[in-house]
């Protein structure tokens, strides 16, 4: 059945920007009822005349250890399938992130990578592409269940009435957790599998690079994504610092870790993730701070270094993209 044009226009172009809109009034709405506003604004106008705007240097300089990981990650992966140079995966990963800030679920990181690569080979990378997701997943599921652990008191103090989805949750998603990690350290053996099973091999050379990879390997790749969610996490409670969220950094750690795994299992745009991410962040932040406006401004600052100025940069890397992969 065909779609009529009006609803795709509507799931296309709307949808995303009226989501963004009312998660930002939301977002707005309780930073404005936030006791003692004016206090708390000018606690944070302080914070850029003092030693506190080196919190916000070093959640900058982090930027560039957080790609760099990612970039390293993606150096390792496309190795199984030709040589790669560092700052030609670092300019692929920044490409990426320029593509995925509009279009759903970070799918425009494979576009941006796969056009570092030949022709001839670009679809191969795809499966590449998925495995590192995967492994980042991996990282999101295990440390956002550890934070659920660590803060499941506090959350059924607050939500009593959710009891019972708290713990259909947690056991969700350690079920999840166990079925793709055996998926992720046998993902030859389901590729050698499917091989002999598939009635047509047409499309097997997308995926045959997976056939080599052993439990070093993707445990080298999982550990590149668990160091790079440790440094998410310390950029947070830099930021948090900066902005007067007066919270221990064992509690910061384990709530951006549930933020984490609330953004990982909600379909989203890159545009629209502040919102979610500022959204969840002053529900579970606002149980032990009442500084909305802190919580809400370190959302939008982390989101913005994180993805914007990235963005930004990679699309300096596209001006010459078509030379670039004729050259390499």
């Amino acid at each position: 059945m065909r779609v009529p044009k009006t609803i795709k226009f509507f799931f296309n172009y709307l949808l995303g920007p009226l989501l963004f809109v009312g998660l930002s009034f939301s977002i707005f709405g309780q930073i404005r009822n936030q006791p003692h506003l004016g206090q708390s604004w000018e606690e944070i106008k302080s914070s850029f005349l003092s030693y506190k705007i080196g919190y916000l240097l070093f959640a900058v300089l982090l930027i560039f250890i957080n790609w760099g990981l990612e970039a390293w990650k993606w150096k390792l992966l496309v190795s199984t399938v030709r040589p790669i140079k560092f700052f030609t995966a670092y300019k692929a990963v920044l490409s990426g992130v320029a593509f995925s800030v509009s279009l759903p679920n970070r799918v425009g990181e494979y576009i941006g990578r796969m056009m570092y690569q030949p022709e001839g080979g670009r679809l191969k990378t795809i499966s590449l592409a998925i495995v590192g997701s995967i492994a980042q997943l991996l990282a999101t599921l295990l440390f956002g269940i550890i934070g659920l652990g660590f803060l499941k008191k506090e959350i059924l103090i607050a939500y009593p009435q959710a009891v019972i989805w708290f713990q259909f949750a947690f056991y969700g998603l350690l079920f999840i957790f166990g079925l793709l990690l055996l998926f992720y350290f046998k993902v030859s053996a389901v590729v050698i599998f499917f091989s002999r099973w598939l009635r047509s091999h047409r499309y097997l050379y997308l995926v045959e690079s997976l056939q080599n990879f052993n439990a070093a390997f993707l445990l080298k790749i999982f550990l590149l994504s668990s160091i790079r969610y440790g440094v998410f996490l310390l950029q947070y409670i830099a930021v948090f610092y900066l902005f007067h969220v007066e919270v221990s950094a064992i509690i910061i750690m384990n709530v951006m870790s549930v933020v984490f795994l609330s953004l990982a299992v909600i379909p989203s745009i890159a545009l629209l993730e502040v919102g979610l991410r500022g959204q969840v962040s002053l529900r579970l932040m606002g149980l032990f701070s009442a500084n909305s406006l802190g919580i809400g401004l370190t959302s939008v600052t982390i989101w913005a270094i994180n993805l914007i100025l990235p963005a930004l940069i990679g699309t300096l890397f596209l001006v010459n993209i078509k030379l670039l992969s004729k050259n390499d």
